[in-house]
């Protein structure tokens, strides 16, 4: 397209006739499309052709198109730039100023089609990278509720610890401090250990259900296991006179039962349980004997007995001198189903070493418990000794 040909596209002269011929064809909101798509184009040609040094104004001209059409106005002149630039320059504009209108219709809520936008959040890019930091709103007074409530329990915290502490310091420490003085010694760290050790017997106890039984394995699964008396073994010549005395019974009186009597009376019952050792070995034995819960229900305790104290008279020493041995035991373990007065090991009469003719068998508690060669049974309300509790061990030794 030549220079002069655009020039007659924009001459008033000739814009005239053309539009007069168009106002009759189009509706008025086309004609003023047309015309300021007349008036850029013709400007955008103009500032192509022609030269720098000598720019061209463009004059747009009105023509009538109507009564109720508006008439356009003369465009301004424009510089001698590109005109792509220029429009781009208005585009810019006119979305900075509308960007500003736009944030405030939206947040007082003019304008109802402007979506918010969710606010971004940037994401970790790799697995150690430091987590931004996260605003959280709290109320005054819950801030400072919580405030307090953390004081307080740091001090409480601080107190215990510092008590524990001390508590483990020698007496002479503790005196060169002016903790204690001579005269009033310090508790030490046994008192410390042993309110521990009742903590840990008090919620195995109350964890303890009768009903919940140890596993049971079969025959081939069968190990050996050791003789393991604290003392001495005894002599067998206690075998043949011996005889388990009951006491603190319901009826008031004292009952003597030999081997025979248990044997012959109660019905025999055979189990596979695994035995563990405090010293932390442990090994399954195949067990028969008869429930001392049948003993219970055929021998009833006295009313409100909780406890038993079962004793074995023929415990030796290390050195073989007298040792009587003696625990306590909780009777709702007495009647757990597999809790047991054994009387046969693998299917034979017991041996010495292994407690005979009769001995104690609770699979829920430690080996510690299980009392070899018993002789006595006697019912309590009152928890008795123990003979590993008075030397420091857990007195409940349940696993």
């Amino acid at each position: 397209m030549s220079i002069e040909g655009d020039n007659a596209a924009v001459d008033p002269e000739n814009a005239q006739p053309a539009n007069a011929q168009s106002a009759t064809e189009t509706p008025a909101d086309d004609v003023l499309d047309l015309k300021e798509t007349e008036s850029l184009t013709s400007g955008s040609s103009s500032a192509q052709q022609a030269d720098p040094g000598q720019p061209d104004e463009v004059e747009a001209t009105h023509a009538e198109s109507g009564p109720d059409e508006p008439q356009l106005t003369a465009a301004a002149p424009l510089p001698s730039v590109e005109a792509d630039g220029i429009m781009d320059e208005q585009t810019e504009q006119n979305e900075a100023g509308r960007e500003p209108v736009e944030r405030e219709a939206a947040l007082v809520g003019s304008s109802p089609s402007v979506a918010d936008e969710p606010e971004i959040v940037p994401k970790r890019t790799g697995f150690f990278q430091e987590r931004l930091p996260e605003r959280v709103d709290v109320a005054p007074q819950v801030l400072r509720r919580r405030t307090r409530r953390e004081v307080l329990l740091f001090g409480a915290g601080a107190l215990a610890a510092l008590a524990a502490g001390g508590s483990l310091l020698p007496q002479a420490t503790l005196n060169r401090l002016g903790v204690i003085h001579e005269k009033k010694p310090w508790p030490g760290k046994e008192w410390l250990l042993n309110r521990a050790r009742r903590v840990d017997d008090d919620v195995a106890e109350a964890l303890f259900s009768q009903n919940r039984l140890v596993p049971t394995y079969t025959k081939s699964q069968i190990t050996p296991l050791k003789n393991n008396y604290n003392g001495a073994t005894p002599d067998p010549s206690y075998i043949p006179e011996w005889h388990l005395q009951l006491r603190g019974l319901a009826s008031g009186l004292s009952v003597s039962l030999s081997i025979r009597n248990l044997l012959t009376r109660f019905q025999m019952h055979d189990q596979i349980t695994r035995f563990v050792c405090v010293e932390g070995w442990s090994a399954i034995a195949w067990w028969s004997g008869l429930r001392f819960d049948d003993v219970l229900r055929a021998y009833p305790p006295v009313s409100q007995a909780r406890w038993i104290r079962v004793e074995s008279s023929v415990n030796l020493d290390p050195w073989g001198n007298p040792d009587p041995y003696f625990v306590s035991l909780d009777i709702p373990t007495a009647r757990q189903p597999q809790t047991l007065l054994a009387t046969h090991f693998n299917g034979q009469p017991l041996t010495v070493d292994h407690g005979a003719p009769v001995r104690l068998l609770v699979p829920v508690k430690l080996g510690l418990k299980n009392v070899k060669a018993v002789t006595r049974i006697t019912y309590l309300k009152e928890q008795p000794k123990d003979y590993w509790a008075e030397r420091g061990y857990s007195c409940y030794d349940g696993i």
